[in-house]
């Protein structure tokens, strides 16, 4: 029975390092509510201040890290 020698000169493949996604759910001062998907944040404070930045009349938010 022979054994073979495993490659040691193969790498992983780098793991590509993507940006945090987040979920936003929003109530307005109306009582009507939305969720959106916040791209373009670094952290959860990021994401709330684009949320902030981007709507009015929000009375409040809860923001999740999407898996």
């Amino acid at each position: 029975m022979q054994q073979r020698k495993q490659a040691d000169s193969r790498h992983p493949a780098p793991a590509r390092t993507s940006r945090p996604e987040f979920t936003a759910a929003v109530r307005y001062r109306n009582g009507r509510r939305e969720l959106f998907r916040v791209r373009n944040a670094v952290d959860m404070k990021d994401a709330r201040a684009v949320v902030l930045a981007e709507l009015d009349d929000v009375q409040s938010i809860m923001i999740a890290l999407r898996d």
